[in-house]
């Protein structure tokens, strides 16, 4: 049985402690590409839920109970043509939802395997540098300034 085709639509939850430093995993598929945890939407599933979801898939982090907040901000770009084919034929573009996560401190995370190689937990202005989509890089930059006091960035 063959899987059924992503959606275009996916989240991008920023995984970070209050004293602003960010969570990155290692994808699987292409060492060396850092990202915060990403996924797209299955069926017909609220975006929040799809969050929810991948975070514990992807960190088996719990974030029901947690601060994660749903910027209201999207971003559509264009899909990597080595993931095209988890799509249907003809979808080049995604349209992802940014969402970020608070902990009250880093924490060991429960990588899934098939998926991450590794995880680290960077000062956000080192994880923005670190990740390899702009639109990640430019979620955590978006971070840093929300959390840095008035004057500093």
């Amino acid at each position: 049985m063959s899987k059924a085709p992503k959606q275009p639509v996916s989240v991008l939850v920023v995984i970070h402690s209050a004293d602003g430093q960010v969570l990155l995993i290692e994808r699987a598929d292409r060492p060396g590409f850092w990202q915060s945890v990403t996924g797209s939407r299955e069926g017909d599933e609220c975006l929040r839920d799809t969050a929810v979801r991948e975070v514990f898939e992807e960190t088996g982090i719990d974030a029901a109970n947690l601060v994660l907040s749903d910027w209201q901000q999207q971003n559509v770009y264009e899909i990597y043509p080595h993931w095209r084919h988890r799509y249907a034929p003809g979808v080049t573009h995604n349209t992802e939802h940014v969402f970020s996560l608070q902990l009250p401190a880093p924490c060991a995370v429960q990588l899934a395997a098939a998926e991450h190689l590794a995880w680290c937990w960077l000062p956000w202005q080192q994880a923005a540098d670190k990740v390899f989509s702009p639109s990640n890089a430019a979620a955590i930059r978006t971070l840093g300034q929300r959390l840095a006091p008035a004057g500093e960035s």
